[in-house]
């Protein structure tokens, strides 16, 4: 599988990401691409979700939290520095068999890490019953694209009230029961983010593929499409 890396570091928004995948299934001649990026604090949500219900745009405003639409399915979810986004795309496209060699990959690194990490019916990412991973798939003409968050560490607050509209006051129970239900990666293994994500691509990667100024000035172009308010606010998928 061939790494997928930019001629450059230019601090990108989420949504040049979301291009860059759709641009590697379009147009990068590779059965299995693969690469991690990681976002200033920024709300994605799901190609079929209503926004309005699933943000809280006074919060993500007042906040400097940037709002995106992907489109794959799924749910809601907050990003930032401190966690890490993947994405997988490859020529495979039977839905099931691409989820579960994009899930095994990922049991296959955390694992060799010694965390004993399962996958579920639902394609997510478990240390015992806590979620560390979700993940997330569309279809192009001979393309799949599947990506997902590893919760390495992560802004509780942002992630509670982001992404759950109603009254911006924090309740500590909130972050309590959100705890319950995730759990961070940082936890549980002795490597920084940054060596965890060379760990990542040195298990999962043969060699690489960089990107040229051209097709990043096309990935540039796509993710026009991506910021329309149009499409950001759409509520028929």
């Amino acid at each position: 599988m061939k790494y997928i890396t930019l001629p450059d570091t230019i601090e990108r928004r989420l949504s040049f990401y979301l291009a860059m995948e759709e641009y590697v299934a379009r147009h990068i001649d590779e059965d299995d691409c693969f690469f991690m990026w990681q976002v200033q604090p920024s709300v994605i949500f799901g190609r079929h979700q209503v926004a309005e219900n699933e943000v809280n745009f006074d919060y993500c405003k007042q906040h400097g939290i940037q709002v995106y639409r992907r489109k794959s399915g799924g749910g809601c979810v907050y990003a930032d520095k401190d966690n890490v986004m993947f994405s997988y795309v490859t020529k495979e496209e039977n839905v099931g068999l691409t989820f579960n060699r994009f899930v095994n990959m990922l049991l296959l690194v955390l694992r060799k890490l010694g965390v004993e990490a399962t996958g579920t019916t639902h394609n997510d990412v478990m240390i015992g019953d806590r979620k560390v991973s979700g993940t997330a798939y569309y279809h192009l003409p001979g393309h799949s694209i599947v990506h997902a968050t590893m919760l390495y560490d992560t802004n509780m607050e942002h992630m509670l009230n982001a992404i759950t509209p109603g009254p911006e006051k924090l309740q500590a129970k909130g972050i309590q029961s959100v705890r319950q239900r995730i759990t961070l990666l940082k936890d549980y293994i002795p490597l920084t983010l940054e060596e965890f994500k060379s760990f990542v691509r040195t298990t999962l990667c043969e060699g690489e593929r960089m990107l040229t100024p051209e097709e990043v000035k096309g990935i540039e172009e796509l993710e026009q499409t991506y910021l329309r308010e149009d499409f950001v606010k759409l509520i028929k998928s």
